[in-house]
């Protein structure tokens, strides 16, 4: 039978992946912060800054996280061959693709079925990252390639020769399209001066409605006569004019052509009274819609519809299409009270994601975390969110741009478009080191930094197994169900410690028992199963690695029959 073939992007050492330990994470309460009181009664206190690697922290957030989080933004380096002040932001494109996938796929487990990602990206590592997306997420579940412009062209960037770079581009997938429900969401734009007309009586039955130029009316509400406006408001005109339109936008109106078979009956019969009466408004009446409404023939459109109230303030807008050119990031040294040259990203992009994507109390990702805008934004927001970041900005950057947010002292961003006054609190971890290290012969012992706590929190997570110590009995430490318990310990287990084991655990229940030895006959008891560690799991990982952060190590040497050729997309078997 011929194999199924299908198209996908191969790269050297593709095949290749981490065998990751799945890590604990430790809280570290000195770091952690909350604020002094509380602010509302919808105050978010549970949320985590995580210290470390963050393919290892993804790891670690496996178990507890998996299908719960409904939204992830990344901003990964863009591998672009620069050395950034924060990042090491270069790399061949077989190791970054391999790295990013690894991420994707953790992520994508992460996910709930609801959910979507955002990938930030320029257009250096663009295609290759569409087409490991759309293996990762399927093609079907991309959603758009959005547009992001980041700059102007002015500046040092306008001199140099060919076009100017002003964009970077964000990879929008669901997990699962037929479960994806997005928010609306509108973007500001320019004033539409086709509305030109004003409904000076508007209060009055619309059949004697009386309009006149647009300009007219803002003359006679500022008392400038019409042929001085240019003269008395000069640069500032349009500027006012949008705010005498927006102030009452349900007055200004444009008419426009329609066919009779564009509407329904009722509507036609309006329309065609309106040709024989022009001077006079008609109207259709329509059950759970906007009403029709007719004028000499044509069709009376409102203002009112395009006028949409974006951070409290009226403003001209549309839906957000996929070209996102009215959120620059310049200017943005203020934001959050911490410098992130070449890597900060504005509140407002991250605002808008966040509206589209998800709704209050739901749990955000960013595990690039970078400055922590992501954070700071859901959190201003009031969405539940986790953020990883490995460089030493964690401390520097993130916590006290939290600690801002959370004490209301942050005034930048968004906090007074969404009226932020504080409150809430996070909770800082660091990844644990490895379960397994080697002692000076060479041998894999378990760590002398685990106490009997973490050693048995770490197995459950290895094993499969929800961490849950009980208060009463020192053999359940952790369960699979309501029957089925888990026992570490570093003691030599005899036959007759394993006999009262078995005793205590009872014909209804069964026990994992990992020790590192014991004696007797591991299939004496029924209701026991014992192996030892480190024996029992020192094949499942990579131990002893703490960092699998996006740079170049050991680079492999491409194929003699690729000769140096790194990428390239072919037909396979699967």
């Amino acid at each position: 039978m011929t194999k199924k073939q299908k198209l996908e992007l191969t790269w050297i050492g593709k095949e290749k992946r981490p065998k990751l330990e799945p890590r604990i994470l430790l809280e570290d309460p000195a770091q952690s912060y909350h604020a002094a009181h509380r602010v509302t009664d919808k105050d978010i206190f549970d949320n985590r800054l995580i210290f470390g690697d963050n393919l290892l922290a993804l790891k670690a957030l496996e178990q507890e996280f998996t299908g719960q989080i409904k939204c992830v933004y990344i901003d990964p380096p863009f591998n672009t061959g620069e050395m950034f002040e924060h990042y090491d932001d270069g790399m061949e494109h077989s190791i970054w693709l391999s790295n990013m996938r690894d991420r994707l796929e953790i992520l994508k487990v992460l996910l709930s079925d609801e959910g979507s990602i955002f990938i930030h990206i320029d257009d250096n590592e663009l295609g290759y990252l569409i087409a490991l997306a759309d293996e990762v997420f399927f093609r079907k579940n991309r959603i758009a390639v959005i547009t992001f412009k980041q700059s102007s062209t002015s500046g040092p960037k306008a001199v140099n020769p060919g076009l100017v770079s002003t964009a970077s581009y964000i990879l929008y997938y669901a997990k699962d399209k037929t479960a994806w429900r997005p928010n609306r969401v509108y973007q500001s734009t320019e004033r539409d001066d086709r509305y030109n007309r004003y409904i000076v009586n508007s209060e009055e039955d619309f059949a004697s409605w009386r309009t006149i130029p647009l300009r007219e009316a803002f003359s006679k509400k500022t008392g400038v006569p019409v042929k001085d406006l240019n003269k008395t408001f000069g640069e500032e005109l349009e500027e006012e004019l949008t705010k005498f339109v927006l102030s009452d936008p349900s007055r200004v109106v444009r008419t426009a052509r329609v066919a009779p078979k564009d509407v329904n009956e009722n509507a036609r019969e309006a329309l065609s009274s309106s040709r024989r009466s022009p001077d006079r408004v008609f109207c259709s009446h329509r059950e759970g819609r906007d009403d029709y409404f007719f004028l000499n023939g044509e069709q009376l459109i409102f203002y009112s519809t395009k006028a949409k109230q974006i951070d409290g303030e009226w403003v001209t807008a549309l839906p957000a299409s996929t070209i996102w050119d009215d959120l620059l990031s310049n200017n943005l040294h203020a934001e959050g009270g911490v410098a992130f040259p070449n890597g900060k990203k504005p509140e407002a992009l991250l605002q808008r994601i966040l509206s589209l994507a998800t709704s209050p109390d739901d749990l955000v990702l960013d595990s690039f975390a970078g400055s922590g805008t992501t954070g700071a934004v859901a959190h201003k927001m009031n969405r539940r969110w986790i953020m990883i970041e490995l460089r030493d900005h964690c401390n520097t950057h993130l916590l006290p741009r939290l600690k801002k947010v959370i004490g209301g002292e942050d005034q930048s961003g968004i906090t007074k478009a969404v009226t932020w006054k504080g409150g809430g609190g996070f909770r800082y971890f660091c990844i644990a080191p490895s379960l397994l290290t080697q002692d000076k012969w060479g041998n894999w012992v378990i760590s002398k930094e685990y106490k009997a706590d973490m050693l048995a929190e770490a197995v459950c997570k290895l094993e499969g197994f929800t961490y849950a110590p009980s208060d009463t009995t020192y053999w359940q430490q952790g369960y699979s169900t309501e029957r089925d318990f888990l026992y570490v310990t570093t003691a030599h287990l005899t036959p007759e410690q394993l006999q009262q084991l078995s005793d205590e655990v009872g014909p209804e229940r069964t026990l994992l028992v990992l020790c590192t030895a014991f004696r007797g006959k591991a299939d004496r008891f029924g209701n026991l199963t014992i192996k030892k560690i480190p024996k029992q799991v020192l094949s499942r990982c990579e131990w002893g690695r703490d960092d699998y952060s996006l740079q170049v190590e050991n680079l492999p040497q491409a194929p003699p029959e690729l000769g140096q050729q790194a990428l390239f997309a072919e037909e396979v078997g699967e």
